[in-house]
């Protein structure tokens, strides 16, 4: 039987309906998170490639997935902008690799829980190192090549350097860059983070680079500053400084893999005045505080490759500063390699002071005649030795899935810092502890020590 229409019944069950939808949009308004929950989002958006150059202010969002393919320019005058949580892919075919360009900036700036991924292009369980290049920002900074400035290296045609110390290339917060790294050929590598004639006014913290390719961080000259950085399972060096670099760089840690190490010597620092040693200005003059250095040696049974180094190689009249920190489990701990550098030693403009080196094969080297050991004992330099790795009774800081860097109750490390030096003021945070740790572990909810696995 065909039902006759009734409208006063078809505006009540309308009414009823519209009050329905108020309640849920009221109940789901109600429940909506803070705008900072910082809850990862899972992309569900496109998987977009991109190539070429950025000429124009871009943004790329957390809902899609970009594939870097080939030398991607973000061109002068450009900035682009990641934001929190985004993914970004290196093609490994053609060497993906993001270019910062001097007058450009990159504002990637993730969370503790939303941290922007730089990763492989490869199925988990395949990624490698040199999967892609990595990440290059170059800056008007000043450098010590000729004509105060260069083009960068790994086969680009960036130039960097120039007269503003306090140049601004952006910003780069809680972020990974993973399996990046290609040496294209000797001297012509790109690392996972290069920086270039980058100046102090940009922000750099909150960095994890693991499974380069060549060194994990190395900066040609400028100024800019670092915090709250690591350095996992490098093939090179560590952190790299030369062409002048004056940064600050402060809570920074590392650790290798026993068997992977580079045929040029694989170090923890790596510093040269330049390629020569030569007395061009501005000097290499990079200070560190709070580092933690945990080699391939978690002790003296411990069989590793042979290309392992140094912890410390500061070379070719650098002025480098290390401070308050410590250096672990390397054939040789500090090595002060030629005259000039040592000259630059026993002037007191290379210092190195309130460290501990432990477990190191060979503590200190230099010349015979320098004697390293009277200076490394000077009085008020306040650096120890110890013979142990284990020494330094930290968690578990040389387990390569899981590591803990956070010193035990009894650790030397959670004493003996001092900021009292010149060199220290301004940029650094004066703590009581050596290392990258005290007993807050600022690793933790953005890393990822196991990315071979991870689903991207």
């Amino acid at each position: 039987m065909k039902m006759k229409f009734n409208p006063t019944k078809f505006s009540l069950l309308r009414m009823m309906l519209f009050a329905a939808v108020i309640i849920t949009s009221v109940s789901v308004t109600g429940c909506k998170k803070d705008d900072d929950d910082e809850t990862t989002p899972t992309p569900t958006g496109s998987t977009i490639p991109v190539s070429g150059d950025i000429t124009t202010n871009t943004t790329w969002t957390a809902i899609n997935k970009y594939v870097l393919n080939g030398f991607v320019y973000v061109k002068s005058g450009a900035t682009l902008t990641i934001e929190a949580g985004t993914i970004i892919k290196g093609d490994k075919a053609s060497k993906g690799t993001l270019i910062i360009e001097r007058g450009a900036k990159i504002i990637a700036v993730g969370t503790s829980s939303k941290p922007i991924v730089f990763t492989s292009n490869e199925a988990a369980g395949s990624r490698s190192y040199g999967d892609w290049g990595g990440i290059i920002i170059c800056g008007r900074a000043p450098i010590n090549l000729p004509g105060g400035e260069g083009t960068v290296e790994g086969g680009t045609n960036a130039l960097y350097g120039g007269t503003d110390a306090a140049d601004n290339s952006g910003q780069l917060q809680y972020v990974r860059i993973e399996f990046c790294g290609i040496a294209f050929q000797p001297n012509q590598e790109i690392n996972g983070l290069t920086l270039g004639g980058v100046g102090s006014g940009t922000q750099i913290s909150n960095i994890q680079v693991s499974y380069s390719g060549d060194d994990s961080y190395e900066m040609f000259g400028g100024s800019v500053n670092l915090k709250n950085i690591v350095a996992f399972r490098g093939w090179d060096d560590d952190f790299d400084t030369d062409n002048g670099y004056s940064g600050k760089i402060q809570f920074a840690v590392a650790l290798r893999d026993k068997d992977i190490a580079d045929q040029s010597g694989s170090n923890g620092f790596e510093s040269d005045n330049d390629g020569s040693g030569t007395t061009a200005t501005p000097y290499t003059k990079s200070i560190f505080s709070n580092v933690s250095i945990f080699g391939p040696m978690e002790n003296s049974s411990t069989v590793i490759n042979t290309q392992f180094k140094r912890a410390a190689h500061l070379r070719r009249n650098t002025q480098t500063c290390i401070y308050n920190s410590v250096i672990a489990g390397f054939p040789t701990g500090l090595f002060i390699d030629g005259s000039t550098t040592e000259t630059n030693a026993a002037a007191g403009d290379l210092q190195f002071r309130n460290n501990i080196i432990a477990g190191c094969t060979t503590p200190l080297s230099a010349s015979a005649s320098f004697d390293i050991q009277a200076w490394f004992d000077t009085p008020g330099y306040g650096n120890s030795i110890l013979t142990n790795s284990t020494d330094i009774n930290c968690g578990y800081p040389f387990t390569l899935t899981s590591p803990s860097f956070v010193p035990q109750g009894t650790s030397p490390l959670l004493s003996g810092a001092d900021f009292t030096n010149a060199n220290l003021q301004g940029f650094f945070t004066p703590v009581n502890y050596r290392g990258a740790f005290g007993t807050t572990d600022w690793t933790t909810g953005w890393t990822n020590f196991d990315p071979q696995n991870t689903n991207y």
